[in-house]
């Protein structure tokens, strides 16, 4: 009689993990599938071989391929944003932060290369099947106001140049990881490096983190004077002074055959200081 309890007991126990466990499997049978072959060259039959299942079970706990895809999309991306929450940024300097999240996310892209061949595969098929789930758009908003608080510190205390938007960093941050992954074999094949080793890796993460740094610095003044001293457009209410420089002695005009022209030797150049006019 009590092991008949015991028994019920954990059958009961049991049966509300099962159908959690049967869908984890089938998401990282998936994962790797989708990665290998894309969206189309993926097989619901390989997926369902992979985890010892039927292709009906998998169409019971999504319904059909693309919602299995979607699945797999919104599952490595909140992997990567959980990932990211571990990395206790407030306690350093704006710029040590930054260089923290860059790094991790070029570490994550090397260790994770199903994610980044996902990624790429989802932009080759420009975004058909995000499009349709609004629900996947705002998967990267935890990166992005993880990024606008330090910058926004950075600004503060004047480390950070005020021009910068969280998004355009997050996206170079992500293209120049990303770059060293997708292209490291044609790259290393054509200039005969080593991309992807143990000595290279760490040396291509500092790159990364060393340009998108010196992007975020402060504009120099003398930068910005330069950029403040261009001629700007025309002020239509303004009208143009006289210039007090004599005019150049124009010689008498020569004659030439017909057919031919001269252009003047010497023509001064318009004075260009104006004068604002006063509104009556």
């Amino acid at each position: 009689m009590t092991l008949q309890v015991r028994s019920s007991r954990s059958t009961s126990m049991r049966k509300p993990k099962e159908p959690e466990a049967n869908r984890s499997r089938i998401l990282s049978a998936a994962t790797a599938e989708f990665a290998a072959r894309g969206y189309k060259g993926a097989s619901m039959d390989a997926i369902a071989a992979r985890t010892s299942t039927t292709r009906a079970l998998i169409n019971y706990y999504f319904g059909s391929k693309e919602r299995l895809y979607l699945a797999v999309l919104e599952r490595v991306y909140a992997e990567i944003r959980d990932a990211e929450r571990g990395l206790a940024l407030d306690h350093l300097p704006p710029a040590d932060a930054i260089r923290r999240i860059v790094e991790f996310t070029y570490d994550y892209y090397v260790g994770h290369e199903s994610f980044v061949r996902l990624v790429v595969a989802e932009n080759q098929a420009r975004g058909r099947h995000m499009k349709r789930f609004p629900s996947l758009r705002t998967v990267n908003r935890p990166i992005v106001d993880m990024l606008g608080a330090v910058i926004a510190r950075g600004q503060a205390e004047g480390v950070f140049r005020p021009d910068v938007d969280p998004v355009d960093v997050h996206m170079a941050i992500a293209a120049l990881g990303m770059f060293n992954v997708t292209n490291q074999y044609t790259f290393g094949t054509l200039f005969q490096r080593e991309m992807g080793s143990k000595g290279d890796v760490p040396r291509r993460r500092r790159i990364v983190a060393d340009v998108i740094l010196r992007w975020l610095e402060p504009v120099p003044a003398a930068s910005r004077s330069r950029t403040s001293t261009r001629r700007k457009p025309c002020n239509p209410d303004s009208t143009v002074v006289p210039c007090s420089r004599p005019a150049p002695h124009s010689p008498p005009r020569a004659s030439f055959p017909r057919g031919r022209r001269t252009s003047p030797s010497c023509v001064s150049p318009p004075c260009s200081r104006t004068r604002t006019s006063v509104p009556t």
